[in-house]
């Protein structure tokens, strides 16, 4: 079975980035290899909300770049995460031309999904807080709320109807109303 093979080995950034392209997407934390297949439709529309509401946001305010997966993000030596939208600090701030540019995350969302729940909270939850992203959002579809994260909390901000987003170069926060994202996503 390949997939056992694959994951009886301590994984790096270098291997993850030698597989063959295949549709997955491939990311490692701590040696240990995670697949995931292309996300689902909603999945996507809702990431696809989510820019809409933030890019202006995050021009307005300078805050960096508002980007998406795939990308190979690296935030400690050896591993390697895909977040579906994250904002990216870079050493000077200028425009990043490479993946290995990125020197740290203001803002990592990860959308779950049935295949990627329990890891998204799990393993890339922790690793986002070790290596300090400023905030961390999962967004739960189905029960229609988005848990924040922060590096030092020990359980999410659980969010229902506004979610404030204040970075510190801001002169106001991004508001979001949530039950209005969620009926937007979903379609009802």
């Amino acid at each position: 079975m390949v997939m056992a093979e694959l994951v009886e080995r301590y994984w790096t950034a270098e291997d993850v980035r030698a597989l063959p392209e295949d549709g997955n997407r491939y990311e490692c934390i701590d040696g240990a290899l995670l697949v995931t297949p292309s996300p689902r439709a909603l999945h996507q529309v809702a990431c696809t909300q989510l820019v809409r509401l933030l890019l202006p946001f995050v021009d307005r305010h300078a805050l960096g770049d508002l980007l998406w997966s795939p990308a190979d993000v690296e935030l400690e030596p050896g591993s390697l995460v895909q977040p579906d939208l994250f904002v990216l600090r870079t050493e000077t701030g200028a425009q990043i031309r490479e993946w290995r540019d990125i020197v740290g995350l203001l803002l990592a969302i990860e959308v779950l999904s049935p295949r990627t729940a329990r890891r998204d909270r799990g393993i890339k939850r922790e690793f986002y807080q070790r290596v300090g992203v400023e905030e961390l959002w999962i967004v739960d579809l189905k029960a229609r709320l988005v848990e924040r994260w922060t590096p030092g909390s020990d359980r999410p901000e659980i969010l229902r109807d506004l979610l404030a987003w204040a970075p510190n170069r801001a002169q106001e926060p991004l508001e979001i109303d949530l039950p209005s994202f969620f009926t937007k996503v979903l379609g009802d």
